[in-house]
């Protein structure tokens, strides 16, 4: 058995089913153990190292599991490592499995030497180890993966290519060699009874409580909405954590932020007592006045504890153990006005977004895509969003319910994981459908060349369905309106404009099936036809990109600025003012369908 053996039979044993990766002949001896080893993990080939990385994100983000990623050393380890700081800054296990140049060339200046410790050190801070003989295995295999799930981290092994294909031999009953051993053990730790006891009293004493969960809060479904009842509490949630609690529950605000709804900015406006379960959103300013609010957080990591907001109470434990040892302590609130508040504005906000979708626009508003797509999620779906203004109709218009996940990348809100991630959540789960929504930025970036990988592995899932929508609106759209509002800056045509490509076309030139859409009309039955579809489809949106994602606050000054981007001569300045308006109004008219016209 060579040491490439038995790092594959080591990540059998501890249940990798996938390891998501580009050759190279950094990494010859792994590639040729994968064929003595009938490629189990399965060698799933992406088209670039940072896709690679992206899908073992995707797959650990919709699977619970640790995803595993390989590459070649110098370049294809530069470029696995996007990816692996959106693992990393998102919390997500992943391995890095990196190559390395012979140990007899290093430090010689060699071809494709890089200096991987130094390159890995801060993505791979919890560990970042190079084999240099085989009796570190298994040693080394068992720490990143044990590190990967205990921290919710980034790990990285490098193996330099020589190492690969030595005899493989187990450390010994001897001095300085370091045995292993398999498995994880699983702890849920909780709060002291002191510090639960405290966080109670300012629960109890508050009469508007906002509470505000993200993706640590996920596993804890069933003891917010207990919490929520008996504080007669309003929900808000980061994006990381939209999948957390139903959307369709009457108090649940939905998203918080720049990219939020206006009932999550009025929670945090007007309440008195704040709850933070599960997340280190970090935009403070999206948060209560720091004098406004009593406050309490609740995390599983110590090192995010008090991070955002003077927290007079902070629990360090699982979300769902502490609550389950808070809740007895809780009163529960008679007085249901703040409650009442806070549904009535969730139920206007849909009422604005419904009419938003409704605004015409030139050829199709994006807004009515996403709305279009909401009624039509299939139960089962799993979801991933691009970053960009595909983001912001992911986070209004989209109600997550019962089994649905969704995700995006939320710290390092980096472009290109749309499509690649639904292709990771495919392998975690083949039986079950995955939407990706996409900018044509995203799209043009990363997206069309994994529609390849789409194609070559979409008959290994049981369900085949994978679609890819494109808001193909020809500009960097959000970068776009972030200029406008906060620089005052009007549009620069050389950087924003993007070409118009036929991505359905493409697909359609790959084996793969799509449609291009540019009629309001044609929206829902684009979508009832790509989710029937029997395998992986492109949807086409002409999108107007002067349909402006304006934030739930839109401030004086960010309006001004925006106003002076098109005294400045911004390009798209008539349809801009056009459209603004028309999506604006909508908040301030009164109940009820509005026909636009």
């Amino acid at each position: 058995m060579k040491v490439s053996d038995h790092i594959l039979q080591r990540l059998r044993e501890w249940d990798v089913e996938h390891v998501f990766a580009y050759a190279g002949d950094g990494i010859n001896g792994l590639l040729a153990a994968w064929g003595r080893a009938d490629n189990e993990p399965k060698f799933v080939q992406a088209r670039h190292e940072e896709m690679a990385a992206f899908q073992a994100v995707g797959y650990a983000k919709f699977s619970g599991r640790v995803g595993v990623c390989a590459a070649t050393s110098g370049p294809g380890a530069i470029h696995l490592l996007n990816g692996l700081y959106d693992a990393k800054l998102d919390h997500v296990p992943v391995v890095a499995l990196v190559g390395q140049t012979n140990r007899s060339a290093m430090g010689g200046s060699y071809q494709q030497e890089v200096d991987l410790q130094n390159l890995y050190k801060d993505v791979a801070s919890d560990f970042c180890e190079t084999a240099t003989v085989p009796e570190q295995l298994p040693n080394l295999i068992d720490r990143a993966i044990r590190t990967a799930y205990a921290r919710r981290t980034v790990t990285a092994v490098i193996l330099p290519a020589d190492v690969q294909e030595l005899d493989y031999s187990p450390p010994t009953h001897a001095f300085k060699m370091v045995p292993s051993s398999l498995g994880l053990g699983r702890s849920a730790p909780v709060p002291a009874d002191d510090d639960v006891r405290r966080a109670a009293e300012v629960l109890n004493a508050g009469e508007k409580v906002a509470v505000l969960i993200g993706q640590g809060a996920r596993g804890a479904r069933t003891e917010v909405e207990e919490l929520a009842e008996v504080l007669g509490a309003g929900v808000a949630k980061a994006l990381l954590g939209k999948d957390a609690l139903p959307d369709d529950l009457p108090y649940v605000t939905g998203s918080i932020g720049l990219l939020g709804t206006r009932p999550s900015y009025e929670l945090m406006r007007d309440c008195d007592t704040l709850l933070v379960i599960g997340s280190s959103f970090p935009y403070s300013q999206f948060l209560p006045e720091l004098d406004q609010a009593r406050a309490v957080q609740i995390d599983i990591d110590p090192h995010m504890i008090g991070l955002r907001y003077p927290f007079e109470v902070n629990l360090v434990g699982d979300a769902g153990e502490t609550l389950r040892k808070l809740l007895p302590h809780l009163r529960r609130k008679e007085d249901r006005a703040w409650r009442e508040g806070v549904e009535r504005n969730v139920s206007r906000w849909w009422e604005v977004m419904e009419r938003r979708a409704a605004v015409p626009a030139d050829p199709v508003n994006p807004e009515y895509v996403v709305h279009a797509l909401d009624s039509r999620l299939p139960d089962d779906v799993i979801l991933a969003a691009d970053s960009g203004s595909a983001a912001n109709w992911y986070a209004r218009h989209l109600r997550l319910r019962g089994r649905m996940r969704g995700s995006l990348s939320g710290t390092l809100a980096t472009m290109g994981p749309g499509v690649p991630y639904a292709i990771g959540a495919k392998f975690a789960h083949p039986d079950r459908p995955a939407i990706a929504l996409v900018g044509d930025g995203a799209m043009q970036m990363n997206g069309m060349m994994e529609m390849v990988t789409a194609a070559k592995y979409h008959r290994e899932w049981s369900d085949p369905r994978l679609v890819v929508a494109v808001l193909n609106n020809g500009d960097l759209n959000q970068v776009t309106w972030e200029m406008r509002a906060m620089s005052g800056a009007p549009q620069f045509e050389e950087s924003q404009h993007i070409p118009d490509l036929p991505y359905a076309d493409i697909a359609r030139s790959i084996g793969l099936d799509g449609v291009r859409v540019e009629k309001p009309e044609e929206v829902g039955p684009a979508w009832d036809r790509a989710l029937a579809a029997d395998g992986p489809f492109v949807l086409d949106f002409r999108c107007d990109p002067a349909v402006p994602p304006i934030p739930p606050h839109a401030t004086l000054d960010q309006i001004e600025a925006a106003a002076s981007a098109v005294l400045h001569g911004d390009s798209d300045r008539g349809s801009m003012i056009r459209q603004g308006f028309r999506s604006k109004v909508q908040e301030f008219l009164p109940g009820g369908r509005h026909r636009s016209g």
